[in-house]
């Protein structure tokens, strides 16, 4: 009998690339304009900036994890809500520490896709990971 080789194939990854919806006759998307929108890499610095401003080179602490989160939620919200757009948030963060278990993480939600979003950043840094997500929903 011939042998038989099995490779190992990898699937490839599947991106939903979020392109701006098309305005209507009035240039409005669901009834803003295009610069109210938030976008995807707006979303993503804002969370970024405030996971570092709070963390930083800091080694995982368990006793200075109440802190983290509750800092990293508020400087996202202050952040946002110095936006000054028509949305409301719900910002969730979670820390771990490093060592070696894994982290899982899903979310879903049924809005209104044209300017409703949410976006959730992976972070970490020798000792600890970090996943953050926040929800805009159009007021």
């Amino acid at each position: 009998a011939a042998a038989r080789r099995h490779t190992l194939r990898r699937a490839r990854p599947r991106f939903r690339v979020r392109t701006m919806p098309l305005a209507d006759d009035d240039g409005l998307i669901s009834g803003l304009t295009e610069e109210q929108l938030i976008t995807n890499e707006e979303m993503d610095g804002l969370v970024k900036e405030a996971i570092e401003q709070t963390v930083g080179t800091n080694a995982f602490m368990h006793t200075k994890v109440n802190q983290w989160t509750s800092n990293v939620v508020e400087g996202c919200l202050k952040r946002l809500a110095g936006l000054q757009k028509p949305f409301k948030y719900v910002c969730t963060c979670n820390f771990v520490q490093k060592a070696g278990a894994g982290m899982h993480t899903a979310s879903t939600a049924l809005w209104d896709g044209k300017v409703d979003g949410k976006h959730t950043v992976q972070w970490e840094n020798q000792t600890i990971q970090c996943i953050c997500t926040v929800y805009w929903l159009a007021i």
